[in-house]
């Protein structure tokens, strides 16, 4: 507030008698000193007028003043009404004097609250003491605050505010003045709320910080530790991120890849990033790729594109196909040995079918060829014809048993067998029939373990294979190198050629011939297939070792490249020690074993007594190796009666038991088995030797003939000869044979 004017109390200062009405309060004016020389009562009267007007002057003055000083309190009680704070004027005794609304409103909400009367009740106790000391502080410094003061304003209600703290004094009419204390509360709630809020916000914040730092962390994790190669790549085509996936696939280090062009490695991908203004991701599918050295690379590439402030962002995948691909060449590999082998097995099943019907054709042309040469006279012309008919004969018969040999699916009964004398042996053979312009080298590993194999087979399978040899070099000069070693395949080659994890003897034929290509190797097991000339071979030499191998649980391996020449690699598993010291198993053969003392039995009522010569029944579902048999032994003094029946030949059997000296019959027939009537004509005569025929005598089958009671097997289509010594031996007294 301005001071005011009171110039006009000063004598000196005073205005003229045409201003006082404008100007200020009235002026007594007073005589000149001339006139104040005159009589003392002028003069006294003058003095008097003069003081009165003084004191009018200065009554004026404090009414004005009086009035201002009003104004000013008006005023302050105004604004300490009306301010938003809570204002408290508070004595030394902590005695509320003087408070506004604000103050009544924020201490004593309620009127069951406590009256605003003192200050310290409602400060909280934590806080009391900070208070007090505020109060001297101000006291002796003239003003003083404690921030952040707890005031309890009821059980529910609690301010927290800053206590600002002045120190007055009230004057007092009598006396010195009173020392007081103007108390403002300015509430921090909604401050420290903010401030709890702002605090929550940067521990959230931070919070979110460290959780964007974890999963930066976790994501770098995962691109480092990805099995596929990660490239990101800027707006530019810039490599930004090179995982150590793609540092091995491409051969190339981060710190060389980082600031590249994507064509440096993916020539074709750059291409296909156009697809960045269409979709978020794609699939680019198989592409060629580049390593750091320019090695092409087979990669199967996806992308993903993200646009962000500063531009985009594509992240390429690449994924390497290099295993797959050998993978799926590995699993083409298998599934054409698959086909080949049901292939194999379909051809065999069909081989093993015919034989039995077959070599009943063989034995009718070859009995009936001897029946045609022993009736024709000595140096007849036609004895020529019937021998080349006979020869002929004899090579459809083994190329009969090179077809059963084949399609055996059946094990066979193997036993230790040392691979080193059967090569040996084969060994002589060969140097009698080798051309002289090919050289035949052995070389065999010392201390060969015995192989659980058949002799005869295993002999047959090498010479195939060194006639297969000789026959691909030809008229040219060349060598076949026979080697055998103990190896154990690895994990490729057995699940390629089926090998259990064991042992094996490796017996292989290598040839200096001119090779095979890959069309020709894919048929050189296939029966009946040859590159030789018509007339030349029957294309079964290699079908047999195929069979061979396989009912001896080895493999056969092929390695073949024109120019180069040929090698065949025969794996023969190795026996164990038990197998080893067991006595070798005879395979099934045409044996036959004396059969056992008949007994003297009454002869039955009705029964003439048996013929001098010996009475054959045999039985055949072929009528015509019936007939041959029939009139073959019958030229050599036998009796025989012929059945196509065996329901006929077991009912013949039990109306005469004694009337046959002989029984032979065929192992297979429609609708019967030549076993079960093996095993009918023992229980009908015990004594009776019996023989089974067969074109396909299998261990299974010699098993089982033997339990019922079979004295021999014979093998057909067998010679003549071969027959009548059997049937000889079986009937017993050389007397008989004519």
């Amino acid at each position: 507030m301005s001071e005011p004017d009171l110039s006009f109390l000063d004598p000196a200062r005073r205005m003229p008698a045409h201003a006082a009405d404008t100007a200020g309060p009235p002026v007594v004016r007073t005589a000149p000193p001339a006139a104040r020389e005159g009589s003392p009562a002028d003069s006294l009267v003058a003095e008097l007028r003069a003081y009165q007007a003084e004191l009018e002057s200065q009554n004026k003055v404090l009414r004005y003043s009086q009035t201002v000083a009003e104004s000013a309190y008006e005023r302050f009680e105004t604004l300490f009404a009306s301010v938003p704070l809570a204002l408290m004027v508070v004595d030394e005794h902590d005695l509320v004097v003087q408070a506004n609304s604000m103050a009544h409103r924020s201490f004593q909400p309620t009127e069951r609250d406590r009256p605003l009367s003192a200050l310290m009740p409602f400060v909280r106790a934590q806080d009391a003491r900070r208070v007090r000391e505020a109060f001297a502080l101000a006291r002796d410094l003239g003003r003083s605050e404690a921030k952040e003061v707890v005031f309890s304003i009821n059980a529910d209600t609690r301010i927290t505010g800053d206590l600002h703290i002045a120190h007055i004094e009230a004057p007092q009419s009598n006396g010195p003045p009173l020392p007081q204390f103007l108390c403002a509360v300015i509430d921090q709630g909604p401050l420290l709320a903010e401030r709890q809020a702002l605090q929550h916000s940067a521990a959230t914040l931070q919070q979110r910080n460290e959780q964007l730092h974890a999963s930066e962390r976790r994501l770098e994790a995962v691109i480092n530790s990805a099995l596929d190669a990660i490239i990101c790549v800027d707006q530019h085509r810039r490599i930004t991120v090179f995982n150590p996936t793609a540092a091995a696939l491409f051969q190339c280090s981060a710190s060389d890849a980082l600031g590249s062009t994507l064509d440096r490695f993916l020539p074709d991908a750059a291409q296909a990033l156009a697809f960045a203004q269409l979709t978020t991701q794609a699939m680019l599918g198989e592409m060629t790729a580049l390593t750091a050295s320019g090695k092409e690379l087979a990669v199967e590439v996806s992308v993903s594109f993200e646009r962000h402030a500063e531009g985009e962002t594509t992240t390429v995948f690449a994924r390497d196909l290099t295993g797959r691909k050998k993978a799926e060449a590995h699993r083409n590999e298998l599934e054409a040995q698959l086909r080949e082998s049901q292939k194999m097995q379909a051809v065999g099943t069909m081989a093993g079918g015919i034989a039995h019907d077959f070599n009943n054709i063989l034995g009718a042309i070859l009995g009936n060829v001897a029946l045609a040469q022993a009736d024709c006279a000595p140096g007849s012309p036609v004895l020529v014809s019937l021998g080349e008919i006979d020869k002929a004969g004899r090579r459809a018969r083994d190329l009969v048993r090179q077809i059963l040999t084949f399609s055996r699916n059946e094990p066979p009964q193997r036993s230790a067998v040392s691979l080193a004398e059967v090569v040996h042996d084969t060994e002589r053979l060969l140097r009698v029939t080798l051309p002289p312009a090919i050289e035949l080298h052995m070389q065999l590993q010392a201390g060969l373990p015995p192989v659980l194999a058949d002799a005869t087979q295993v002999e047959q399978a090498l010479l195939n294979l060194c006639t297969n040899a000789v026959h691909a070099i030809g008229t040219e000069r060349g060598s076949i190198h026979v080697e055998a070693a103990t190896v154990q395949p690895d994990q490729r080659l057995s699940e390629r050629l089926g090998l259990a994890p064991v042992d094996y003897v490796a017996l292989s034929v290598r040839d200096s011939g001119p090779g095979m290509d890959a069309a020709t190797l894919e048929r050189i097991f296939e029966p009946f297939f040859t590159t030789k000339p018509v007339g030349q071979g029957t294309g079964l030499g290699l079908a047999v070792v195929h069979g061979v191998m396989r009912t001896h649980e080895g493999g056969v391996d092929v390695h073949s490249a024109p120019g180069q020449g040929s090698r065949f690699t025969l794996y023969f598993p190795v026996a164990a020690a038990s197998a080893a010291a067991e006595p070798p198993v005879p395979m099934p053969a045409a044996t036959a074993t004396a059969p056992a003392a008949a007994p003297d039995t009454p002869e039955p009522p009705g029964c003439e007594p048996p013929p001098r010569k010996p009475h054959v029944m045999y039985v055949d579902d072929d009528e015509a190796l019936v007939f041959l048999v029939q009139r073959l032994l019958r030229r050599r003094g036998y009796e025989v009666s012929g059945f196509t029946d065996p329901h006929e030949a077991k009912a013949a059997l039990n109306a005469a038991p004694d009337c046959y000296d002989l029984l032979v019959t065929d192992y297979n027939m429609p609708g019967f088995c030549g076993v079960d009537l093996v095993r009918e004509a023992r229980l009908i005569r015990p004594d009776l030797p019996v023989a089974l025929a067969s074109g396909y005598v299998t261990a299974e089958i010699e098993q089982a003939a033997l339990a019922e009671g079979a004295q021999a097997l014979i093998h057909k289509p067998n010679d003549v000869e071969e027959l009548c010594a059997t049937v000889q031996r079986l009937v017993g007294g050389d007397d008989a044979a004519r």
